[in-house]
């Protein structure tokens, strides 16, 4: 479904990427963990071709959708506007408006639905840049943070709704410094540091996956 060939990437000098190589299969939840700078957000990138790696090879079946950090939430559109607005370029309006309600409810935001970006916290944009990304029906989902801001019940909300999505047969690959949320929803957990993979390991083989992890981060 989605393989990364020897991936190097450099910074001015600096080496973010230094020659990863994974195998993603079709549904997996593939979590990326490590610590700021460990090269999470830049190999996500790479795969959405938001960046060119400086040698390697990245090959993936189906469409792909990147959900940011930041947001990128267009300020003079309404949350269903945001939702609503590549969607119909394409499809049917009709069918398109039914998926939008259906998703805010699913992620607590269909109070907010005529609200703008400016009026919400930051939880509450999180959360519609995740809806915003769910729209589009992707192959494969990235996600960089999606928990960011977020408390606990809205987290393990987002864990139901991305395993759900999951189940439809969507593929993720997702960043997160939350060790504890990517042990909830991932089937496996690559730990990136200094650019390099220092675990790669399948959930179901750990019994304490969490102070596994925290050994080598």
């Amino acid at each position: 479904m989605l393989r990364v060939s020897n991936i190097h990437k450099s910074f001015n000098g600096v080496k973010i990427l230094d020659g990863i190589t994974v195998d993603i299969s079709k549904s997996e939840i593939f979590g990326l963990a490590g610590p700021s700078g460990s090269g999470k957000s830049t190999l996500l990138r790479c795969i959405q071709d938001l960046e060119k790696p400086d040698c390697g090879m990245i090959e993936r079946n189906g469409k792909t959708c990147f959900m940011f950090q930041d947001f990128q939430l267009f300020p003079h559109m309404t949350v269903v506007e945001n939702l609503l607005y590549a969607p119909n370029l394409t499809g049917e309006k009709n069918k398109n408006e039914q998926r939008a309600n259906t998703i805010l409810m699913d992620l607590g935001l269909e109070s907010k639905k005529y609200a703008y970006p400016q009026e919400l916290s930051g939880g509450q944009k999180q959360r519609v840049a995740l809806a915003r990304s769910l729209m589009i029906n992707p192959d494969i989902l990235l996600c960089d943070e999606p928990t960011s801001g977020l408390d606990v019940a809205t987290t393990m909300d987002v864990v139901l709704l991305l395993k759900s999505v999951c189940e439809t047969g969507v593929t993720m690959v997702i960043a997160s410094h939350d060790l504890d949320f990517l042990t909830k929803i991932s089937d496996r957990i690559v730990l990136l540091k200094n650019g390099k993979i220092v675990v790669d390991m399948n959930m179901s083989k750990y019994d304490d996956p969490i102070n596994y992890l925290r050994k080598y981060y």
